[in-house]
């Protein structure tokens, strides 16, 4: 186990790991709105979030959770339009903010369809003329949904990535991954690990050898770095064997 604070939350399905995310996040919304604070978040992709969003959704519905003071972004997104399937953003827009009826104004979507150097600009000027900075000059999203890749992956940082792309000090970058569509804008380590939060949805036994090397002391696979570089993170999976 690294160094660094893990908590390690396991379940017996994706259901209920899904289940439980939702109803934590919800309980960190309505305790910032009850607060007067705004909540920046930063959602993932991932099959993971379709199971999470439904739960999102039917929680605030029962709850009546206002979402009025959250500020949407993503913490990676695909170069395609937002009405491609393969857009996180498409997915959050139909399972998310339709039923939950969000503001336009709250939703700041990485626009994929845009030069990756332009939407790389936008979304750089929109978290940093909105969200808190540390020393640093980072940007401090209160909490970071994360997804993992069978190869370790998270947000957009593959395991092939150039010193370039791990060393970055923009709070978002242009990368090129291995999987298909290749072309991708990304948040930088720097920005996940200046996050108050983190919390990582991993589900599917294909992942177990990315968790378990992930978590290994010194890892060096870009869950680990994510990891190494913060305080502390938040894990929830349905992988029984991690260790």
């Amino acid at each position: 186990m690294s160094s660094h604070p893990v908590k390690l939350l396991r379940f017996p399905n994706a259901a209920t790991l899904a289940a439980d995310a939702a109803n934590a996040w919800i309980h960190v919304v309505t305790q910032a709105g009850q607060e007067g604070k705004p909540h920046f978040v930063a959602l993932s992709g991932g099959r993971i979030v379709r199971d999470f969003y439904k739960n999102v959704v039917d929680d605030a519905r029962a709850r009546k959770t206002d979402f009025a003071h959250v500020q949407f972004f993503w913490g990676d997104e695909r170069c395609v339009p937002p009405t491609n399937p393969e857009s996180n953003f498409g997915v959050a827009q139909t399972l998310l903010f339709e039923p939950l009826a969000i503001r336009a104004s709250q939703i700041h979507r990485i626009h994929g369809e845009d030069s990756p150097a332009d939407a790389v600009r936008r979304m750089n000027s929109d978290v940093l003329g909105l969200l808190p900075q540390n020393a640093s000059g980072q940007p401090i999203f209160d909490l970071i949904f994360l997804g993992l890749g069978e190869d370790a992956h998270v947000a957009s940082l593959f395991p092939t990535a150039p010193v370039e792309v791990v060393e970055a000090t923009g709070p978002f970058l242009s990368v090129v991954g291995p999987k298909p569509p290749p072309q991708r804008i990304t948040m930088s380590y720097r920005t996940i690990a200046a996050a108050r939060e983190v919390w990582v949805l991993i589900s599917g036994a294909g992942k177990v050898k990315a968790l378990s090397d992930s978590l290994a002391p010194n890892s060096l696979t870009p869950l680990g770095g994510v990891i190494g570089g913060r305080a502390s993170t938040r894990i929830y999976t349905d992988i029984g064997k991690a260790r």
